[in-house]
């Protein structure tokens, strides 16, 4: 309730909110009574074996992402879409596909800030269902964020996975892609027709804004 009522609240951002559960999740086992000195230091090993390992995963997207920065990819990619004679639809789908990929091997930040410059007037220089500009950059951006997510657990890589499967040691990898095949099968199915169906993704800020 505090975490989730103060994020919506705007008291503070999610990073913040975070922080403040895990304030309030330590002080509730000392009240508890089920913190002691070796859980506590099990705690600190345990969240730095973990960051560790997501920071490693972080430089490895960082050079992948030097790569691409440099080998211009992403403009080359941009270029060719806008050549392609084929339905708006079709290039969206392409994109989508496109930003999923990258979610295996990039975290989203690094896609979003590489990518969305060049991909972005291009999407906006097409026309979706008659979708207005600013209706077309909330669209355009609600899906990318969308895919964001979906690439952070597809196979073969999927940085999350990897996350996951590092605090489950016990568990074997494929076990963990196999877990998150269900979730995955249900997010193209809201991502079809969250392209399909623009004002499935507009409908709320039209009603709150009149």
């Amino acid at each position: 309730m505090v975490v989730f009522g103060g994020i919506y609240g705007g008291l503070f951002t999610a990073t913040e909110g975070a922080a403040i559960g895990n304030v309030l999740t330590f002080g509730i086992t000392l009240v508890r009574g089920e913190m002691n000195r070796e859980r506590l230091l099990a705690s600190i090993r345990t969240t730095a074996q973990t960051s560790g390992m997501i920071f490693l995963i972080f430089l490895g997207a960082d050079m992948i992402n030097a790569a691409l920065a440099i080998s211009q990819l992403p403009a080359q990619l941009a270029d060719m879409v806008g050549a392609m004679q084929i339905s708006p639809i079709a290039i969206m789908a392409g994109v989508m596909l496109f930003y999923v990929l990258l979610g295996c091997v990039m975290d989203e930040m690094s896609m979003i800030l590489l990518t969305v410059p060049t991909l972005f007037p291009v999407i906006m220089g097409m026309d979706f269902f008659g979708l207005n500009a600013a209706d077309k950059a909330l669209w355009f951006g609600i899906l990318i964020l969308t895919v964001c997510e979906i690439g952070m657990i597809f196979p073969p890589v999927g940085l999350n996975v990897y996350i996951m499967n590092g605090l489950a040691k016990d568990v074997p990898m494929a076990e963990t892609y196999k877990g998150v095949v269900p979730f995955l099968i249900t997010d193209a199915i809201r991502l079809a027709l969250l392209i399909a169906f623009p004002s499935i993704s507009l409908w709320l800020v039209h009603t709150l804004t009149g």
